[in-house]
């Protein structure tokens, strides 16, 4: 790690749940973005899975206020050269670095100056941190003036904002209603669905308020489809695509009612076979649709993602039945 570069707590943080950079505890920047997260739906259970190459950014650069950096260098400086049995190499390493920013290129922090801008340093996922994409935020601390665009790829913006929120996104579980419900026949119609309550959208908002910079972005996951995936070859699904597309109530599929028994499901499967004395796994996995809004009226798409589960489904030799 460079000096000067923080780690943020990676997917599944929450609000305020951000971490330093391990061996120096007391020292260390953090990530100052707050997350907040909405669900209107079911709790939330797991991260998205994405359905393409791209990934959120796994370094990104955060703005300092000057009182901010300057206590942090200094604190660093401390901690390391009275540290017993520190390299001698750290330390010189250490005070090269708070040379740089209190008697260089720089004076004093730019203390006097701390109405005009900010530090910037760069910050990485602790998580990803052995990724080589997480290596290319490699600029040391630098000073940006009031107004001024910071000359770096992922200095924190509305964008950078909506895709780290991405990567904190909870999504419920995936359990489908089946009638029959775990118990189900070869060759019977099994009818699939999803409670309309428990799959609505889901959003995360990423704030980032320091030196006067208010930057905010929200990221919201939508519900759009439900694949079906019996466990076994030996199965039919409806449609045959095993897609059952969301309602334009909310829900996904219909429930199975009384005198639907001669009716084929809009969402469902049919087992052309019996799983003996085990189960097959149902995997039940709804794709969810991204977007993103944030400061300025900024917005856009980002890719699609998706979350399952598997379900266990026993099915019985029986060729014939009433109901």
């Amino acid at each position: 790690m460079i000096a000067g570069t923080a780690q943020a707590k990676g997917p599944g943080a929450s609000e305020a749940e951000v971490d330093t950079s391990g061996n120096r505890s007391g020292s260390d920047l953090v990530s100052v973005i707050r997350y907040t997260s909405t669900t209107t739906g079911g709790s939330g259970k797991g991260n998205v899975t994405l359905v393409s190459n791209w990934t959120p950014p796994a370094c990104w650069y955060e703005p300092r206020s000057a009182d901010e950096f300057s206590k942090y260098v200094e604190n660093m400086y401390d901690e390391t050269v009275n540290t017993p049995g520190q390299h001698s190499y750290a330390k010189a390493a250490v005070g090269e670095f708070r040379n740089e920013y209190k008697d260089g290129e720089y004076k004093n922090y730019n203390l006097d100056k701390k109405d005009e801008g900010n530090w910037w340093v760069a910050v990485r996922d602790e998580d990803r941190w052995t990724e080589p994409e997480a290596q290319l935020c490699d600029k040391q601390p630098f000073w940006v003036e009031n107004g001024a665009a910071p000359p770096v790829e992922n200095a924190v913006s509305p964008r950078v904002l909506a895709e780290l929120a991405y990567n904190r996104i909870q999504l419920p579980t995936t359990e489908v209603t089946l009638a029959p419900e775990a118990t189900t026949k070869v060759n019977l119609a099994t009818w699939a669905w999803l409670d309309k309550a428990r799959f609505k959208e889901v959003s995360v908002t990423a704030a980032l308020i320091v030196g006067g910079l208010n930057i905010q972005a929200t990221t919201t996951a939508r519900p759009v489809s439900l694949k079906l995936e019996p466990g076994t070859p030996d199965a039919e699904t409806y449609p045959v695509s095993g897609e059952c597309t969301i309602n334009d109530d909310g829900s996904i599929g219909e429930p199975y009612a009384k005198g639907k028994a001669n009716q084929t499901p809009p969402c469902g499967l049919k087992y052309l076979r019996s799983s003996g004395d085990g189960t097959f796994k149902l995997q039940a996995t709804v794709t969810w649709e991204i977007d993103w809004t944030g400061t300025g009226g900024a917005g856009g798409d980002l890719p699609d993602g998706t979350f399952g589960n598997d379900q266990d489904v026993t099915v019985q030799e029986i060729q014939a039945v009433n109901r």
